[in-house]
């Protein structure tokens, strides 16, 4: 179980700083919940302390070692499918795995596509939501600004 302060990542949301713990009485059962503080986006939900794991719930990577994972799809093979649908399905569930070098893949991807020949709607949201969990875990683990953030991302995929 984490406790008050520690600083977890959502796979959806992204990190934040659990701000709180709350008991809910959920159909006669008494749950204890996270209360997560999100960073990007000034967010904050609430997570199921019994299902966290399930969820996908993790501790934020190390200061110095996050950099590093965040940049190391840059020479990953670019590899998409070009139905949009199946890309939107695939990239989708790298998001959902809540691990950060499939969400920098996500972003790296729909970057290096939007670049080239623009993107839908519904994979803008996607790479901007693929970008809000990475700048979220680099603000908490480095303990930087959004500013800052978005500066050693740009600088990472240039």
């Amino acid at each position: 179980m984490y406790k008050i302060g520690e600083k977890i990542v959502h796979p959806l949301y992204g990190a934040g700083v659990i701000e709180s713990l709350e008991e809910k009485d959920v159909d006669g059962i008494v749950q204890t919940y996270y209360v997560l503080q999100i960073p990007v986006g000034n967010l904050k939900i609430m997570i199921s302390a019994a299902k966290a794991g399930a969820q996908g719930i993790r501790e934020i990577h190390p200061k110095d070692e996050i950099v590093g994972i965040v940049s190391s799809v840059i020479d990953a093979e670019v590899d998409m499918p070009d139905n949009w649908n199946q890309r939107y399905k695939e990239n989708m569930e790298r998001i959902k795995s809540g691990q950060l070098p499939e969400v920098s893949l996500v972003y790296r991807n729909l970057l290096l596509r939007e670049r080239e020949r623009g993107l839908s709607t519904a994979e803008k949201k996607l790479m901007t939501t693929a970008k809000q969990i990475i700048l979220s875990e680099l603000i908490l683990s480095k303990d930087i600004d959004r500013t800052d953030a978005e500066t050693l991302l740009e600088s990472i995929f240039g």
